[in-house]
């Protein structure tokens, strides 16, 4: 892919380094009560994951809401998978599987549901990442993709004490008002932008991470966590997520 900010060897490496993949995703796993509230309204039937290794969502949908799921990546480690479908209640090879690069393959069935969690910020084009996801819409499909907002608290922790996985986003793409315009110049409709989520930091591989960002971590963790339970306020300054949801 041309405008990746990651190789696939970055992926391998990144989910060997991973401990902790394999458990039953629950009711309050991040995000899935959107795409329940989106597969009701849609009386959707089935659901596409792109990116979305080892599969969180297409489990849980699957699961919980008798979708029929496929995950579509660019690195998929099948035993993985099966371990998360077994500890799901699931039969082993129940999600659909399309291991391929996104910007090569042409879609051999559109579907009613088309979810990413963090991934369109790792390209540099922000608009052909986002109608890779619209092509796999059936007509009223309905789009979620959810990002990480590196602008505002998080995203200056990452930058100043985590500068090489800050570097693996596209930070401009972070932006309501630009992901809007796409979606709307992509011919979508009822499209919603909007700050998602309560306080929260984080970083990746915490332990390899300078003394002074954990420190600081530590003592603005919980009087900013206090702050965001009591005013329930979504704001680009705290705020750990974007989302975009739209319908073709």
């Amino acid at each position: 892919m041309n405008n990746e900010l990651t190789t696939r060897q970055f992926w391998l490496d990144y989910w060997q380094s991973k401990t902790g993949l394999v458990f039953e995703v629950s009711n309050q796993y991040p995000f899935v009560a959107l795409i329940a509230q989106i597969a009701q309204q849609n009386t959707a039937q089935n659901l596409l994951e792109i990116g979305g290794f080892p599969g969180y969502f297409s489990v849980w949908a699957t699961k919980h809401l008798g979708l029929e799921s496929t995950l579509l990546d660019y690195v998929v480690h099948k035993p993985i998978l099966n371990a998360l479908e077994q500890a799901n209640g699931l039969e082993i090879n129940k999600i659909g599987v399309i291991e391929a690069d996104l910007f090569d393959y042409t879609p051999v069935k559109l579907y009613d549901i088309v979810v990413s969690n963090g991934l369109i910020e790792h390209f540099e084009n922000t608009t052909e990442i986002i109608k890779k996801h619209t092509e796999q819409l059936a007509t009223d499909g309905a789009l979620l993709i959810t990002l990480p907002n590196f602008r505002g608290l998080n995203g200056w922790f990452q930058k100043q004490f985590d500068p090489e996985n800050y570097a693996k986003h596209n930070i401009n793409c972070m932006d309501l008002e630009l992901l809007a315009n796409i979606a709307q110049n992509l011919g979508l409709k009822n499209i919603k932008t909007y700050y998602h989520g309560g306080f929260m930091l984080w970083f990746e591989n915490e332990a390899q991470r300078p003394f002074l960002g954990k420190l600081l971590k530590k003592i603005l963790w919980l009087p900013l966590k206090i702050v965001s339970k009591i005013t329930k306020i979504e704001t680009r300054f705290l705020s750990p997520y974007i989302i975009l949801s739209a319908q073709k």
